[in-house]
């Protein structure tokens, strides 16, 4: 460690130390008396490195190393931002950045377009996946990272840059000039009827205005005479807390509560509820949430859940109970910082991890099964705090382990394939009809075999490890047959297994394919099609009895 680091580290300690004193239970005039204390100790402490440290001292670097130690202490939502990071805070609450509006990834020396979404400057001066960005302004990127290809991508919006890409099956190479726009992340990427009568409205965030989105949604698959919904939470992370009341409110009676917030001010401590008439309070609903829906999704599918307003299927929410203000500093930096717990409709609050106790290493342990409390629905059944919303219909996550996939997708065999396959077709059939046919995927197999793609096979490595412990413990001889035998079976065979996992590869390949020419949303579309937790939850709704079931109390509940 240098020796630079070793006073970032020491004036980070320092702060910390003192921001941890404050915490413990003094009286008021000791508590002053201790901060005062400790920020005149902070203060003289810095001034005396920066004369007399035998190297330069970066105050920007130093002060911001010894915040982040204090905030460090706290949780890891509770975050300095400096005026440099508005466009992160931005995005964050915002839900947009000022860019082109493109997925981008690394493929060979150089980063490709992977997913222009439609109707962005990518997409509008006519980017297409697979593009490989040769250079930007006159910068060549080769070996370049795809972080920094993404800050020279993005910028202030109404700026432009001149891209250089290079597209297969096209010798020359092609130049764009793109005005950087404000890039709204898609909110609501697909909504649409996935089985008889059932709608289906996906949110990816909370940030930015989600709820007039997701009315229209509503209101227009109400036109078409849906009959019952699914709402799918899987992968949001949340966003404002407003906009989750907001839409809880299209399907829950007017003047009921969504969500409580209790914190130190009374500003933190405030009620937020229904202010107007309800869409729909009749139509099934079915939430779907996983292990990181968390935050306002977890404050939308609570209010479903505790006012038994729909059935709640898939795995155990996140388990984020934390709600967070931004605060204004100096100099346009800016705080965003914890200020209040949030609270269900039945008054239980589903934090999962308690940053207040560590533990003396200082990580930070799940609320024990044994020390949560049970609180109850409207009609009776029960819930329980700390570790997130556990679901009505519990889902066992689908676990990856296909370990030649995750290989042909790190890769780019999957996405390289897909570039080609478009350069021979116009067009394909719609998202709901296409796949590759058997004769492409046994093109796509060749193409692998014959190249120098290599994987790594689990399985091997585990007999290797097994062989060793074996001669550790003198039965090498003893058990050489059997060795053998598993080796053979074990050995690395690619045909074998591209045949093995030929279901899961050709899925994802068409997936690949059909964002080329439907982009995001048929994307999703062909991604619904082998997705077996919205089959359960399509079940749940169509079968009246179950979903009736599974919102009433059971007798023993009643009796408690």
């Amino acid at each position: 460690m240098n020796k630079g680091s070793k006073k970032n580290i020491f004036v980070a300690s320092v702060v910390a130390f003192s921001v941890c004193a404050i915490f413990y239970g003094f009286q008021s005039k000791d508590y002053n008396f201790l901060k005062n204390k400790n920020f005149e100790i902070f203060h003289s402490l810095y001034n005396e490195l920066d004369m007399l440290y035998v190297d330069t001292i970066d105050p920007d670097k130093s002060i911001k190393n010894a915040i982040d130690g204090m905030l460090m202490q706290l949780d890891p939502y509770t975050v300095y931002y400096t005026e440099d990071d508005n466009e992160e805070l931005e995005m964050m609450t915002k839900g947009t950045y000022g860019g082109i509006g493109s997925v981008i990834v690394k493929n060979g020396d150089y980063i490709a377009i992977s997913e222009p979404y439609k109707g962005n400057p990518a997409y509008n001066v006519g980017l297409k996946a697979g593009d490989l960005i040769l250079s930007i302004d006159n910068e060549d990127l080769k070996g370049k990272s795809v972080s920094y290809v993404s800050d020279k991508l993005r910028g202030e919006a109404g700026s432009k840059f001149k891209i250089v890409v290079q597209r297969p099956g096209t010798e020359k190479k092609l130049d764009f000039e793109i005005e950087r726009k404000s890039i709204q992340l898609p909110i609501v990427p697909y909504y649409g009827i996935v089985a008889d009568s059932v709608g289906y409205i996906q949110i990816s965030t909370f940030s930015g205005e989600p709820y007039p989105l997701v009315r229209d949604a509503f209101m227009e698959l109400k036109s078409k005479g849906i009959n019952s919904l699914i709402i799918d939470l899987r992968g949001n992370g949340g966003g404002l807390l407003d906009q989750a009341v907001k839409i809880a409110n299209l399907f829950i009676q007017k003047d009921r509560e969504i969500v409580s917030m209790k914190g130190k001010t009374s500003y933190s401590c405030q009620s937020y509820k229904t202010t107007v008439n309800p869409v729909d309070t009749l139509i099934p609903v079915a939430v779907m949430v996983d292990g990181q829906s968390a935050s306002a999704s977890e404050i939308l599918a609570g209010a479903f859940q505790d006012l038994d307003r729909g059935v709640i299927v898939g795995e155990c929410t996140f388990g984020k109970g934390l709600v967070q203000n931004i605060r204004p500093l100096p100099y346009e930096a800016s705080l965003k910082l914890t200020v209040a717990k949030y609270y269900t409709p039945s008054g239980r609050c589903i934090q999962a991890l308690d940053y207040s106790h560590r533990n003396a290493d200082g990580s930070v342990t799940r609320v024990p099964d044994s020390l949560t409390t049970e609180y109850r629905t409207a009609a009776g059944r029960i819930v329980r705090d700390g570790g997130g919303i556990k679901p009505d219909v519990e889902i066992e996550p689908e676990k990856f382990s296909n370990n030649l996939l995750f290989y042909l997708v790190t890769e780019n065999k999957i996405f390289n394939y897909a570039t080609d396959y478009c350069l021979k077709h116009d067009s394909i059939p719609s998202p709901e009809e296409f796949t590759i046919s058997d004769a492409d995927y046994e093109e796509f197999k060749k193409i692998v075999t014959s190249s120098d793609f290599k994987y790594d096979r689990q399985s091997e490595k585990f007999l290797k490890s097994l062989r060793e412990v074996a001669e550790f413990e003198g039965y090498t001889e003893s058990a050489k047959s059997e060795f053998e035998a598993l080796e053979k079976k074990l050995s690395h065979n690619l045909e074998h297994d591209l045949e093995h996992f030929k279901k899961d590869i050709v899925n994802y390949i068409n997936i690949e394919i059909v964002k080329r020419y439907y982009y995001q949303e048929g994307g999703i579309i062909q991604q619904l099609k082998n997705d077996k937790e919205l089959d359960r939850t399509v079940e749940v709704l169509k079968n009246k009895d179950e979903y009736k079931r599974l919102l009433t109390a059971v007798a023993d509940d009643k009796e408690k």
